[in-house]
């Protein structure tokens, strides 16, 4: 069975999707069989997959791709794992009963948050949501501007919630959302000396890493 990684944000703006097809990339670039599930209405990860497609024909891409919302999502989640190594799922943006069941269906919850405090704050529901459900949550820290530091308050407001953040951090770069337009992430488009790409597969190994994932691949 493979891993299942939901990532969740209630608040707009902080990057879901963005990071959804960028780690799913620079896993898929790690030799691991990747499915990426759409389960927001607005359809923002099918249509970059609908680009890739367009840019990678045939074998060439290798990730594969379904929209799946309401009830079915957990089940074609869990049958998606049967057959990769990883299940990345873009969840809805608001706390709703379908955000409930993306969560469900995981064994980490991502959830991206920009180095502000506010956005902590605006935070809380989606990581409650995840407490409630019993499952584990990852805090990324996105769009991390040059030489700024995950702050004391930022850090001590994560562990009030109980929750920590990735050492792995995104920084506001054009290019994460230059190579979606591609139809492609960053591993795909830049070199592997491009702070980007040190960034995102980074965290994708630090996420391979994580001890919530490991006892889902030993179950």
């Amino acid at each position: 069975m493979g891993i299942i990684i939901t990532i969740a944000q209630q608040k707009g703006g902080a990057g879901k999707t963005t990071i959804a097809a960028q780690l799913a990339t620079a896993l898929a670039a790690e030799d691991l069989e990747v499915a990426t599930l759409d389960a927001d209405p607005q359809g923002s990860l099918s249509l970059w997959y609908a680009a890739r497609t367009a840019a990678l024909p045939g074998d060439r891409n290798t990730i594969i791709h379904a929209p799946v919302q309401g009830w079915r999502l957990k089940k074609e989640a869990e049958r998606y794992s049967s057959e990769c190594d990883v299940v990345v799922i873009d969840s809805p943006p608001h706390t709703d009963s379908e955000s409930t069941i993306a969560i469900r269906a995981a064994d980490l919850v991502l959830i991206p948050i920009q180095p502000s405090p506010l956005d902590v704050w605006a935070s809380r529901s989606t990581i409650k949501a995840a407490q409630e459900e019993g499952r584990e949550v990852l805090i990324i820290m996105n769009r991390v501007l040059p030489r700024t530091k995950l702050t004391g308050a930022i850090a001590s407001k994560l562990e009030e919630l109980g929750v920590s953040a990735a050492k792995a951090m995104l920084g506001s770069r054009v290019s994460y959302v230059s190579s979606l337009m591609e139809g492609k992430g960053v591993v795909e488009t830049e070199g592997k000396s491009s702070a980007a790409v040190k960034e995102i597969r980074a965290l994708a190994k630090e996420i391979l890493k994580h001890k919530s994932v490991k006892l889902a691949k030993a179950a």
